[in-house]
């Protein structure tokens, strides 16, 4: 892939970057390491801008009459005003982005799995949420990938987020170009997946890519690049999954073998159940695609939404959301 077009990916600094932990280690992650081939990374450590050393005592996020505040319980030090002034201004310095890649359970990076603590005690946790610049990451960027290397593990999340991100990445050639013939070429690439994941979204898309109010190309760019994101929004559902991939097999009815009916249905009862990724069942039709040089399904990017190396990353066998 084109170093232009690769997605632009902001990740947490120990994850396999340097050894900024707070206890001076690094995360080796074999899905970073991976993706690392396939996007371009931006690596950030909040703690380490914001002055705080490696090693370090820890920070903990505390929840007082609602109000969080980042301390360091073993010095007493609060930070909340220094993580708070850092992630607006890396906020509004970001640039182009198309997604985060964060720690999960940080009191800074983590997006969601964050534990709270009450103020004034040694208690255990009382709520989990996401960490300051997490938090401050799904604040400003809502229409954008953004997961935790935790959560990531889970292959139906990790094929929702490499969906996400390299779509919108593909976008922004789009977004570049400002040529109509271009608008019109992605969402005809792009109908199959789109269908797969908001049929309502889809119909508004094709709206405006039919264009029937005769509208400068610049101005529905931004309106589709907005509904685009709604549409990626949440990961599809199974079943819209499984009736995308039954009408392209009506595409091979009379060109398989019943045996190669028999498996293609049984994998799709595999992944009904969550035993298998979505790409695993997609890789069949993918080789009668080639095969028997579907032409039409050979554009579709439902059948290869993301580099095809990133599909066999191995994973936790869990294949429903966490």
């Amino acid at each position: 892939m084109d170093q232009d077009n690769k997605p632009i990916v902001i990740v947490s600094k120990c994850l396999g970057f340097e050894h900024c932990r707070w206890n001076g280690e690094i995360v080796n992650d074999e899905f970073v390491e991976g993706l690392a081939a396939h996007v371009v990374f931006h690596p950030v450590c909040p703690e380490k801008e914001i002055g705080l050393g490696v090693p370090r005592d820890p920070i903990r996020i505390v929840s007082s009459r609602g109000v969080a505040s980042l301390v360091q319980p073993a010095t007493g030090r609060d930070v909340t005003s220094e993580m708070l002034d850092f992630c607006e201004g890396f906020m509004a310095s970001t640039g182009t982005v198309d997604g985060f890649l964060l720690k999960s359970r940080s009191p800074s990076c983590g997006p969601g799995d964050v534990k709270i603590y009450p103020a004034g005690g040694k208690s255990g946790a009382m709520d989990k949420g996401p960490g300051f610049f997490g938090g401050a990451v799904l604040a400003a960027f809502p229409d954008l990938a953004i997961e935790s290397d935790g959560r990531l593990k889970n292959f139906r999340i990790r094929e929702h987020y490499l969906t996400r991100l390299f779509t919108i990445s593909r976008f922004r050639a789009i977004q570049k170009s400002a040529a109509m013939r271009d608008l019109v070429d992605f969402h005809a690439r792009n109908k199959l997946l789109l269908m797969a994941y908001n049929q309502s979204e889809l119909k508004v898309l094709g709206k405006i890519v039919a264009n029937h109010e005769h509208r400068q190309v610049e101005e529905l760019i931004p309106l589709y690049r907005d509904h685009l994101a709604r549409a990626l929004l949440r990961s599809p559902r199974y079943t819209s999954n499984i009736n995308v991939l039954m009408h392209a097999l009506g595409y091979f009815s009379r060109e398989i073998t019943p045996r190669e009916k028999g498996y293609f249905l049984e994998a799709l009862e595999r992944y009904r159940a969550g035993n298998i990724p979505l790409s695993a069942v997609s890789s069949i039709v993918n080789s009668w695609i080639v095969r028997f040089n579907q032409a039409y399904l050979q554009q579709q990017s439902f059948f290869q939404p993301y580099p095809e190396e990133l599909a066999f990353i191995s994973d936790s066998g869990k294949g429903r959301d966490l």
